[in-house]
């Protein structure tokens, strides 16, 4: 990289560092590794710098520092190398790994290793005074006293707040979960991918409950909720006289997030013009307001951000923007839906069944129970709107149920609420259909056929495979053999009766 950093606007105001860090800078780009110290130590830190591996690690074992700023991609030493010497070295060190080539395998295995954050090259000067800015507050934080997360917390209810979303035994689920626990106490960007209703905004609640900045503010964006004006105007700000009705000067909640996270929630309907400016507050952390011809403020937030889309998809349509991608993507997280965990089922839905008749019903009324026909049932049903879902199914049985009976399969309402998210036209065909030839159109559909049949067919018989059968007109074994070529799970259906 010919010079370090991207040219900036002005010299914004930069957050609060406190007392000076003691600072090591490690880099084999020269005019990179001089141009971090020299605004560094304007700053009023202590800086050290070297661009060999061997004089990294030696200097990180002799003395401690507050910071340090690594770059991942050296040799014969590597970054990864001087990071974990680091760690290792001293406790509660900072360390942010710098690199000119981001992927998502080395950003996990450097957070994994004890990384605080990923710092993309090329960055601005005012960038790297913001992120020094953030490590400052981050190291005070870390010198006082917070409640530690505890092994298997996250798999129990408990009263602050809808925490039902982390329950959950499924290996696809432990997966999401035990990443988001690894990420929460560092500062870096998390997108969450998955279908609505799988619980992406209560990961990124919990993410932020244990981060460092859980004694300040979570702030949600529904970026689909508001018109794209009215979108900017909420996020960025307004001066006085911006536009008509704006008759006050307003802070954002870019602002608003200061000091804390910021949960940009459905993501990918946020529009390009507003997204290229959204990356400029990640790149430097300056924020503009509507109508303003100065920067307004510099702020330090952490961004979580939340898709039901593909994010790699919708970067290859053209709907969001490559590089802010790889910005927000820092570590991805995927959650399953609920048809992929069915055997968290049933730990959600006596969960939700205490709740909803705590809430509902008489104190003192004896609660209904599921029996093993219906719990079977459960597990064989589609779940198009996923946990959300089966909360409001439960919801409505603990309203109706009669108290001390058992819940039977035929107590659980069905909604016939379309097809599952990317599904079809009104014809009832899939609506990419015209992109395939027709004896491939025509496989694929009677394979969708088969698969929707056999599931609303299970659901009907209450997990009964043998009144499955029957009221498919078949026999058990071609029935077994239709399940297992369409990937239905018999372990599912646990409990039934053959």
């Amino acid at each position: 990289m010919t010079e370090p950093f991207l040219a900036d606007a002005g010299s914004p105001p930069i957050p609060d560092k406190g007392t000076g860090l003691r600072i090591l800078v490690v880099d084999d780009d020269r005019t990179l590794r001089e141009g971090c110290a020299s605004v560094l130590q304007m700053d009023g830190h202590q800086v050290s710098s070297t661009g060999r591996g061997e004089e990294a690690l030696d200097l990180v074992k002799r003395k401690r520092f507050d910071l340090v700023l690594v770059d991942l991609y050296m040799t014969p030493i590597s970054g990864m190398e001087v990071l974990k010497a680091a760690v290792e070295a001293h406790k509660g060190v900072i360390v942010v790994v710098m690199t000119g080539n981001p992927t998502v395998a080395s950003s996990i295995e450097a957070l994994r290793a004890g990384a605080w954050d990923y710092l993309p090259k090329p960055f601005s000067a005012s960038h790297l005074q913001v992120l020094v800015g953030r490590a400052a507050h981050a190291s005070a934080a870390s010198r006082e006293p917070r409640e530690a997360i505890k092994p298997g917390s996250l798999l129990t209810p408990s009263n602050s707040g809808d925490t039902f979303s982390l329950l959950g035994v499924s290996a696809a689920f432990r997966k999401a979960v035990d990443l988001a626990q690894k990420v929460a106490g560092t500062d870096a960007s998390v997108m969450i991918s998955g279908e609505s209703g799988t619980g992406k905004e209560m990961i990124a609640q919990f993410i932020h409950k244990h981060s460092r900045r859980a004694q300040r503010k979570l702030v949600p964006v529904n970026c689909a909720a508001l018109p794209d004006n009215l979108l900017e105007s909420e996020m960025f700000g307004y001066r006085k006289g911006a536009f008509t009705g704006a008759d006050r000067d307003k802070a954002g909640l870019l602002e608003v997030a200061n000091g804390g996270t910021l949960f940009l929630d459905e993501l990918t309907e946020m529009q390009q013009p507003l997204q290229a400016k959204l990356l400029r507050v990640l790149q430097d952390g300056v924020v503009r307001r509507l109508g303003s011809e100065t920067q307004d403020a510099v702020v330090d937030v952490r961004f979580i951000s939340a898709t039901n889309r593909d994010p790699q998809e919708a970067v290859q349509q053209g709907i969001l923007r490559e590089d802010l991608f790889y910005r927000l993507r820092v570590v991805p997280i995927k959650l399953p839906p609920l048809r992929k965990r069915v055997e968290d089922i049933p730990l959600l839905a006596e969960f939700f069944l205490k709740r909803s008749w705590e809430r509902h019903r008489a104190s003192g009324a004896p609660a209904p129970g599921f029996d093993a026909d219906t719990m079977a049932y459960l597990q064989t049903r589609p779940w198009r709107g996923n946990v959300r879902e089966l909360q409001n199914v439960i919801e409505h049985v603990a309203v109706v149920a009669d108290a001390g009976r058992p819940i039977t399969p035929d107590d659980i309402p069905v909604y016939d609420d379309g097809p599952l998210e990317g599904g079809q036209a009104e014809t009832g065909l899939p609506a990419n259909i015209m992109n395939d030839a027709f004896h491939v159109a025509k496989d694929n559909l009677i394979a969708h056929f088969e698969k929707e049949y056999l599931s609303r067919l299970t659901s009907r018989a209450g997990g009964n495979m043998s009144k499955a059968a029957r009221l498919a007109g078949i026999d058990r074994t071609t029935l077994y053999r239709l399940m297992e070529k369409h990937g239905f799970r018999r372990d599912a259906l646990s409990g039934v009766v053959d």
